[in-house]
């Protein structure tokens, strides 16, 4: 029993680590958008409602002394991971294929319709193009960064998932 309290403590501290982690990757796409003159595109700020779902869901997880809770909003940072995947992994083909459009036209409406987008139009309004391409940081470019992100993100939550998945919410009189 107070080993799987042990564990419980070290799964909700490495959810905390995550988070900030999370709160990192977003002050940097804020720092690439306002000091760097980088202009979000729709995938981009697609991949910024993943990221700050998987903080929120990893903030949340944290503060949850059950197995159960912590996994049901481990699961859902790790969709939350998955859909980043998707959304950095579709930029990085639309950046690999100049003449192939993500769809700004189509994207730009829905993704700027959403309430974040009026309540923090700095962060979540789109300003620029998918296929409009920046200099590369360490020889890559910021979807695939971000793309290295999303699944460095994504393989702990589901490892982490698949370890614990025999824990059990302790109720008090039943051995497990």
């Amino acid at each position: 029993m107070n080993d799987d309290n042990a564990l419980l403590r070290r799964e909700r501290g490495l959810l905390v680590l995550l988070a900030l982690i999370c709160v990192a990757l977003l002050a940097g796409a804020l720092y690439m958008q306002y000091i760097e003159r980088q202009d979000p595109c729709p995938l981009c700020i697609i991949q910024r409602y993943f990221i700050l779902l998987i903080a929120v869901f990893a903030f949340l997880g944290a503060r949850l002394n059950s197995w159960r809770g912590v996994r049901v909003l481990e699961t859902l940072a790790a969709l939350s991971a998955f859909g980043g995947i998707i959304a950095a992994a579709r930029l990085v083909y639309v950046q690999a294929n100049p003449g192939f459009s993500c769809g700004f036209d189509a994207l730009q409406p829905v993704v700027d319709g959403l309430p974040p987008a009026r309540w923090l139009p700095g962060v979540f309004k789109v300003q620029g193009l998918c296929e409009t391409t920046y200099p590369p940081v360490f020889g890559l470019s910021l979807p695939t960064w971000t793309l290295i992100a999303f699944v460095c993100i994504f393989v702990p939550l589901v490892l982490s998932l698949w370890r614990n998945r025999r824990r059990q919410v302790s109720w008090p009189g039943i051995r497990h």
